[in-house]
């Protein structure tokens, strides 16, 4: 950014006048006579003139003079504005610099702009700025269209979230076969695109955003309609949806059901049109700035900002679960004791509120995900010290690609802003290779149950169509605890089976074991067989229950061992726990 030289500034006459009417500034005294005490007048008496400065001013006067207080924007800000941070900017940041008075304080502005977004504080280079002005660069080299690349749809969102995880491109049109979600059938389109991000903060997981170019001059924009790149929605008779070739619907039917997409009817009809309004709360998402949240815990996500109150302490778990070879589900759980939360009562409920700031940062420092939430913990005034007693747990699912990272967790008590807890560590994410036979984690759970078929993989603690809570240890190499009036429920992914090639199932024995750890004897020994669980897949999933009413308390140790008798190996995975 340009600096400035720092110069008194030249008043303006109209400025003048709105600080005298003010008050601000006090004008100088008129000559005039001084009556003293006495009643006797010495010196000459001056005619006392009406005040120009006081008299009422026109709508365009005070319009000039609030232009003259503020200033008006010019030349490099007008462009920043305008150009540079237009689509990260939020509505108070833009309201708040348009409100700045003078060069100096729009300096300073532009500076706390780039230092609130700058994923090091403590560097002298900024690599969101960097980034950001890279970004326009590349929108305007390749999504030019009549008009700069930044101003696009495509440049909207490659500036505001980067480059998408993969591109469904369609450059001619053409022959399109529609996938069953939108109808099924055939048809041709016009040119449009998919984006698709594994993950948008602030917005979700599996993000798709499709942009359509319908006048056909390289003018790509959003839709939340996958029917507008139909180029033949509206010739009559022309690619029909499954549906319509059935005679189980009209063409015409998709014109008059209302709504925010005209697929026609198929088998997801009732599905798209339940999912509307999620649809329009996406969409608005992706085009909002950039969410900027709890800018005061920033600090902490950097080892050289000291706690100056008593440490917030919490714990964290960390599983993995596959989902493709090249994205792998990483749950975080994150528990925290009421006890160590600050309540505040109002109308008989206790409420505790905590601020959870995330980071997950690649070797290089660069940031790769944040993620912000606020957890609140409410209980009858009565009851507050009996739930003292429990834990609280917060979820958080990335998905991530395979490798090392370091993932920094700052937690904030709301009501008592001193209270700040940190938490950094390094992951490896693992590589599932085709050929070897592999797990995922091992989850000893306190719940776990099937969700509804609209839930499946979605909600907090929700993997696939189970909804599972993992325990999580206090403290390193600290087993998990449970009591003996609960159930000890675990869940593991098996992947990468061996299939046979003539009767194309697969052949694993599963073995569980629990193991007294006092006595060194199986409490529990048993087995299944893969092929009785899903035997023509490669990848199977593990759910068992077992009640912990007939073990004494004590430490505790459960196996699965997993030997694959077609491809000839073995895995196996263990975890602890202890029972009160």
């Amino acid at each position: 950014m340009k600096s400035f030289p720092r110069s008194l500034p030249v008043i303006s006459s109209s400025l003048l006048a709105l600080l005298f009417a003010a008050g601000i500034l006090v004008p100088a005294l008129k000559a005039q006579t001084t009556a003293p005490a006495d009643g006797v007048t010495k010196g000459p008496v001056t005619e006392e003139k009406p005040d120009p400065l006081k008299r009422r001013l026109t709508d365009k006067e005070r319009f000039k003079q609030q232009k003259d207080l503020k200033g008006e924007l010019h030349g490099v800000y007008k462009k920043w504005i305008d150009e540079d941070v237009h689509w990260i900017i939020t509505d108070t940041e833009l309201q708040a610099f348009k409100s700045l008075g003078n060069d100096e304080e729009r300096d300073q502005f532009i500076e706390q702009f780039w230092l609130r977004r700058n994923p090091n504080p403590d560097s002298p280079d900024n690599e969101y700025r960097e980034e950001h002005y890279a970004r326009i660069a590349y929108a305007d080299e390749h999504f030019a269209a009549g008009k700069p690349g930044w101003k696009t749809d495509r440049g909207h969102i490659y500036i505001a979230y980067g480059k998408p995880d993969s591109i469904e491109s369609h450059p001619s049109g053409g022959s399109y076969q529609r996938p069953q979600e939108e109808g099924g059938g055939e048809t041709s389109t016009f040119p449009f695109e998919t984006w698709h991000y594994r993950y948008l903060e602030g917005v979700g997981d599996n993000v798709d955003i499709e942009f359509v170019d319908t006048c056909m001059c390289g003018d790509y924009h959003a839709t939340i309609d996958r029917s507008e790149k139909d180029a033949l929605k509206t010739v009559p008779g022309a690619g029909l949806t499954q549906s319509e070739q059935n005679g189980q619907s009209k063409k015409a039917d998709r014109f008059s059901g209302g709504g925010i997409e005209q697929l026609g009817a198929g088998p997801f009809s009732s599905m798209n049109q339940s999912k509307q309004f999620d649809r329009l709360d996406r969409f608005a998402k992706i085009f909002a700035p950039p969410p900027i949240k709890f800018k005061d815990m920033e600090q902490f996500l950097t080892t050289s900002k000291i706690l100056t109150g008593p440490p917030f302490l919490f714990d964290v778990r960390t599983d993995y679960v596959k989902v493709t070879n090249d994205t792998i589900l990483v749950p975080l759980t994150l528990q925290l004791r009421n006890s160590d939360i600050t309540f505040s009562n109002k109308d008989g409920v206790a409420m505790g509120t905590v601020n959870i700031l995330g980071r997950v940062t690649n070797l290089n420092h660069k940031p790769i995900q944040t993620f912000e939430d606020t957890v609140s913990v409410q209980t009858p005034s009565e009851l507050l010290q009996r739930s003292k007693n429990n834990m609280s747990v917060y979820w958080k699912s990335l998905p991530l690609r395979p490798g090392l990272y370091r993932v920094d967790i700052v937690i904030k008590d709301v009501n008592n802003p001193d209270h700040v807890g940190t938490w950094s560590r390094s992951i490896n994410v693992p590589k599932y290779d085709d050929d070897k036979l592999a797990t995922s984690s091992l989850i000893l759970a306190d719940q776990m149950e099937r969700v509804p078929s609209k839930d499946i993989g979605a909600g907090n603690f929700v993997i696939g169509n189970t909804r599972i809570r993992p325990r999580v240890p206090s403290g390193v190499a600290i087993p998990v605890t449970f009591h003996r009036g609960q159930n000890l429920n675990f869940w593991m992914q098996v992947y990468n089976l061996g299939i046979d090639e003539k009767s194309k199932k697969n052949d694993a024995t599963i073995e569980y074991q629990v193991m007294d750890m006092a006595t060194n004897k199986a409490v529990l020994q048993t087995q299944e067989l893969t092929s009785k669980l899903s035997p023509n897949a490669d990848q199977v999933t593990l759910e068992k229950s077992m009640p912990l009413a007939s073990l004494q308390p004590g430490k505790y140790k459960v196996t699965i061992k997993i030997n694959d008798g077609i491809s000839k190996q073995e895995v196996a995975e263990s975890a602890p726990f202890t029972v009160d």
